[in-house]
């Protein structure tokens, strides 16, 4: 097919000289969004997408698999349950409490609160007793989160708004006096570049204005620290942590509040200065449970004196497992031999183990409803018998199962409220060998009777610990139910097999993860189940430049492309959005060592030109906060400048939305326009 022009896109002779090493940047003038010849190119090429992208496909059918909804995982204060649902028509989420009697009512409704659909449930926190709710909503996609509470009875406010709480944990005291909370400085007191940063753990007293908040932690620490907080049921312990940006490790304190005031608490290290991730729960009978990858890759639960938290007190309860990853645990204690229920990741497939709480001896395992994924374990903070936890898996919407340690039963407890016609397909689990011989495993999800080649998608991201697992997903479906094959690998730099796997694609080792992703594709066209011009891949975020790596390095294994909001100029990514707190995960190229690692494989800079690029649409998020758009829009430039291939590259820049969550309707038109420019150019 003969491509369109592309529209005009000035190239600047712009180079900087890193380390002795000239680096060009012919599209820097793109980094000003507001330009005025940003934003005519950024209209030219809303244009050309129009007018390229043809009829859509799969709206429809993604709308209806859609219609599932959804529930979450319930948590319970005071013998209140509080939950969030989507019944099939809402645009967003609905956040609930379910009253002792099974009455329940809606506390919080994005749509009520905004008809535009524009506003995002952030996060929730109910106070320990179930009468007050602290939640955080924000608008347009910023991710920019206010905080508010109300009182769980009336629904009436009785605090906020409190600004400047994006990722903001809420400790609540008993009583629900007062919480404990992060928020970052004011605006006018740090460098205009620094205002995404310089968090500080503050109390706040409910009712009280902000001006009397008293700050408690992150004076004097790095401006990219991020803090959790935490306090125990009795409200006796304090717990503070502290991560570098996004670092797999952290430093951690805790704090008797029955010796020291809550305003003035007396923090004692638990770990500081150590390479590894501790979380701590106080149990009810006294002990502290620590839950660890220090010596633990794979992460093990240990016990020990709330008076001693430091390492050297630590015995292990629930050693590190050699194959599954831990993940959660939950304490039932209302029984005669009280159990520690543990959730594992074996191989990116979730499973639950039953020990002895006191010594933990493996008793069994839960039942669950299949190979699948569970999140959200959760038991009543007074004690019990019973947990909840999540559960799906590639044809199950989210489900909550409720397991009965007395009868060692697993129910179903809520299901996602929509009757939807699933499609059946067939899902395979692949092992397959990197360049360096590691065994790496891939999800195929295929139609039940496929033969022979088919156009195919190839997902991955790889990156900063997390898991590729099952989940439900409208748009996989809507692909396999047309002929097609979704691919999920599981790379190295996530967390399918522990700490060891998420470092083996980080910093220094990050182009294995790159190669993990080609022998991917290698291996799917070498068994037959797709061909390189059947073949797309598709990446978001650290997903978006994993893709954009792809096809600067191979452009000629894959078809089609499609990258979404992505991380794409390595050597100036610290410059924008939270950029500079993933410098513990990429690395910074103010490092001379480390600037080879980012110029090693940063997709703008290895954009070639007569080199012919496969299909390419970038999908971006005016709004969005994290990942700037303009990494998308350079290298939209750069290839459509560069490539030799009649199959063409498109930006789809969405305004009004961000990184993260998004409505039902504009996640179904996102979803169809990837999936029709996929199908056009794979075949399907």
């Amino acid at each position: 097919m003969t491509r369109e022009p592309y529209p005009t896109a000035r190239r600047a002779d712009t180079i900087d000289v890193l380390h002795e090493t000239p680096v060009s940047d012919p599209y820097r003038w793109l980094e000003d969004p507001d330009s005025p010849e940003t934003q005519g190119w950024l209209l030219a090429q809303a244009d050309l997408f129009k007018r390229e992208s043809g009829p859509q496909r799969f709206r429809e059918r993604i709308g209806e698999l859609l219609r599932s909804g959804s529930v979450g995982t319930p948590a319970w204060r005071g013998g209140r349950a509080f939950f969030s649902r989507r019944t099939p028509d809402q645009e967003h989420a609905v956040y609930y409490v379910a009253e002792p009697d099974g009455t329940e009512r809606a506390l919080i409704d994005p749509m009520a609160l905004d008809p535009s659909g524009l506003t995002t449930l952030d996060t929730v926190q109910p106070d320990k007793e179930g009468r007050l709710l602290a939640y955080q909503i924000s608008v347009g996609g910023t991710e920019e989160s206010v905080l508010y509470v109300i009182d769980v009875t009336t629904g009436s406010r009785v605090e906020g708004p409190i600004d400047r709480c994006r990722y903001s944990p809420v400790a609540w005291l008993p009583g629900g006096e007062a919480f404990y909370y992060v928020r970052r400085l004011p605006s006018t007191e740090v460098p205009e570049n620094e205002s995404q940063f310089h968090r500080r753990v503050y109390l706040h007293r409910v009712g009280t204005s902000t001006e009397d908040d008293v700050m408690i932690f992150g004076q004097g620490l790095k401006m990219t620290n991020y803090y959790g907080v935490a306090v125990s049921r009795d409200g006796r312990w304090l717990q503070i942590s502290a991560s570098e940006g996004t670092a797999p490790r952290n430093d951690l304190w805790v704090a008797d509040l029955t010796a020291s005031p809550p305003e003035r608490p007396e923090l004692v290290v638990v770990q500081e200065g150590v390479d590894a991730q501790t979380g701590l729960t106080f149990g009810r009978d006294g002990r502290l449970y620590v839950h660890t990858d220090r010596d633990a890759p794979r992460g093990r639960i240990c016990v020990t004196d709330p008076a001693t938290p430091g390492a050297g007190g630590w015995r292990d309860l629930v050693p590190e497992d050699p194959e599954a990853v831990l993940s959660d645990y939950a304490i039932l204690d209302d029984l005669e031999r009280p159990v520690m229920l543990v959730s594992w990741t074996r191989h990116a497939i979730s499973e639950i183990s039953v020990h002895d709480l006191a010594t933990g001896e493996r008793l069994g395992e839960v039942p669950t409803p299949g190979l699948g994924s569970i999140g959200g374990l959760s038991e009543r903070p007074e004690g019990g018998f019973e947990a909840w936890f999540g559960y799906t898996d590639n044809t199950t919407p989210p489900t909550i199962q409720r397991y009965d340690a007395r009868t060692g039963e697993t129910t179903l407890w809520a299901a996602s409220p929509g009757a939807v016609e699933v499609p059946a397909v067939r899902t395979s689990q692949e092992v397959y060998r990197s360049k360096d011989g590691t065994e790496v495993r891939m999800l195929v999800i295929s139609p039940v009777d496929a033969e022979g080649p088919r156009p195919t998608i190839l997902y991955g991201y790889g990156g900063f610990g997390l898991s590729m697992t099952p989940g439900y997903s409208a748009s996989v479906l809507a692909w396999v139910e047309a002929g097609g094959v979704y691919a999920i690998a599981n790379l190295r730099g996530g967390g399918e097999e522990g700490e060891d796997w998420h470092r083996a694609g980080m910093l220094a080792h990050k182009q294995n993860v790159f190669d993990d992703f080609h022998a991917a594709a290698e291996h799917l066209i070498a068994t037959g189940v797709t061909t390189r011009e059947q073949l797309a891949i598709s990446g978001g975020s650290n997903g978006g430049l994993l893709v954009g790596a792809a096809l600067t390095q191979r452009p000629d294994l894959y078809a089609a492309v499609v990258c979404s909001a992505p991380l794409l100029d390595m050597v100036r990514y610290e410059l924008f959005g939270l950029g500079a707190t993933w410098n513990v995960e990429y690395g910074s190229a103010e490092d001379p060592e480390q600037f080879g690692w980012l110029r090693s494989y940063s997709p703008y800079h290895h954009v070639r030109e007569g080199v012919e690029y496969p299909a390419v649409l970038f999908t971006v998020f005016q709004s969005d906060t994290r990942v700037h758009p303009l990494h998308a829009w350079k290298m939209c430039a750069a290839l459509q400048h560069a490539s030799a291939s009649d199959r063409p590259v498109l930006l789809r820049n969405e305004t009004e939305v961000g990184h993260g969550a998004r409505s039902i309707s504009r996640t179904v038109d996102l979803s169809a326009d990837t999936l029709t420019f996929l199908a056009r150019h794979t075949g399907l």
